[in-house]
């Protein structure tokens, strides 16, 4: 049976929202161009937008006058990190952000390197995590923005904000959080956390692709931004365009079902990561990322002696990832799991498991199933892994019952493997 574990990569779009999107389509429904505010087709849209802004607030406990509509967090990190570096260019022309952030910041910095900022990247711990000290000594006089994600998309290692915030805060410099793996799936509470600039992305919390929001603080001060879209003034003049009503709205309904249903998940989440977990370590897959400090809906492991690319393509029911999907087919091994220290042949090894709202303990144990016998079979193939997987045979009672245990029934699952391949 097909199975989905890349829920890192986008989600599907839950049926409530879809229902919703739907209904601003059609002439029968909410249709209508919201800054057409002269005629009632333009304002009920111009309404529903209103109602979503609030929805998407509400998730963040921001005002909703401080959230503006994008295109996604792709677009969200470059208005933040473009726009405040241009706006505080007297102040200062320094950035700090991590190794292990995503591209859509990565490649926004290494442009802002080239029109003459100046930017610095911290290397994280071995987990993954950025000491809050190497952080405090990378700050200069010049420092304008600290941008680091909240939750990394390929390790699922959550980042301490409080204290990430309260630093910035009072050395006055300005925090960027990219909170796409995050918003909608853990608490956060703008009000009591010193975030300047926040992203997020529909696609990643069960609504439709192509829209996200940048949170831009107005109180205890207004953040100043210089646009990178002009044209019509939509948003306050921060992002030119007109606004698509129906995934706008959608967004919103996605952040109400989230914020409604968040705890739920999550502990239903963190069951099935234990379990998976659990079942992956039998078969000898090494942990990447932090053990506790960790969004349960992304696991990040590596098989010894076994490329990532042979196992994923040993499994071709079952949708993984060997890193992030904007950069999961290009040759290199993941930046992230360089940056935090690990070898080549252990990055090249890497593959993420991402669960979501709809995987099933069902899916779970269909999943752990496969992936012992094809990393079974793929270590009987390897030459670095031959000796050790001969060992490991001769330890199995194959004639053994399956027991209520991950080994007993994967040790059962490459016995009837091996004898389908006539060994």
């Amino acid at each position: 049976m097909p199975v989905y574990l890349d829920y890192a990569a986008t989600t599907p779009v839950d049926p409530r929202v879809a229902d919703l999107l739907g209904r601003h389509l059609t002439q029968e429904g909410i249709f209508g161009n919201p800054s057409s505010s002269t005629h009632h087709f333009g304002q009920r849209a111009a309404r529903a937008i209103e109602v979503a802004r609030a929805q998407v607030a509400g998730l963040l406990n921001a005002d909703a006058r401080e959230i503006v509509w994008t295109s996604g967090a792709t677009e969200s990190n470059n208005l933040a990190l473009r726009g405040a570096m241009r706006a505080h260019r007297r102040q200062g022309r320094h950035l700090i952000t991590g190794k292990t952030e995503h591209k859509a910041v990565l490649d926004v910095c290494r442009r802002l390197e080239q029109d003459g900022y100046s930017v610095t990247y911290l290397d994280p711990e071995p987990d993954g995590s950025i000491a809050l000290e190497r952080l405090a000594a990378a700050l200069r006089p010049d420092t304008a923005l600290v941008s680091l994600m909240h939750v990394n998309n390929e390790t699922g290692v959550v980042q301490d904000l409080d204290a990430i915030g309260a630093l910035t805060r009072s050395r006055g410099v300005l925090l960027h959080v990219d909170a796409a793996q995050s918003a909608g799936k853990l608490p956060i509470d703008l009000r009591a956390c010193a975030i300047d600039l926040l992203s997020l992305s529909a696609h990643k919390l069960y609504g439709p692709k192509g829209v996200g929001a940048l949170f831009v603080r107005q109180r205890p001060h207004r953040v100043r931004l210089e646009p990178l879209l002009y044209g019509g003034g939509q948003e306050r003049g921060l992002r030119a365009g007109t606004l698509p009503t129906h995934q706008i709205v959608a967004l919103g309904e996605a952040c109400r079902i989230a914020q409604a249903e968040m705890g739920d998940d999550r502990a239903r989440l963190q069951t099935l990561r234990e379990r998976l977990w659990q079942g992956l370590a039998g078969s000898g897959a090494i942990l990447n990322g932090h053990p506790e400090k960790h969004w349960p809906g992304i696991l990040n492991v590596s098989f010894s002696g076994i490329a990532a690319e042979a196992l994923l393509a040993d499994l071709p029911e079952i949708a993984l990832a060997t890193g992030s999907a904007c950069t999961s087919g290009t040759a290199e091994p993941s930046h992230v799991l360089r940056a935090m220290g690990c070898d080549a042949a252990r990055a090249r090894g890497a593959v993420r498991f991402s669960l979501g709202r709809f995987t099933t303990p069902a899916e779970i144990d269909y999943t752990l199933r496969a992936v012992c016998a094809a990393v079974a079979r793929l270590r009987v193939l390897s030459p670095f892994c031959a000796s050790d997987t001969a060992d490991a045979t001769r330890s199995i009672d194959w004639g053994a019952p399956a027991s209520t245990t991950f080994e007993g029934r994967a040790g059962v699952l490459v016995d009837e493997l091996w004898r389908s391949d006539g060994r």
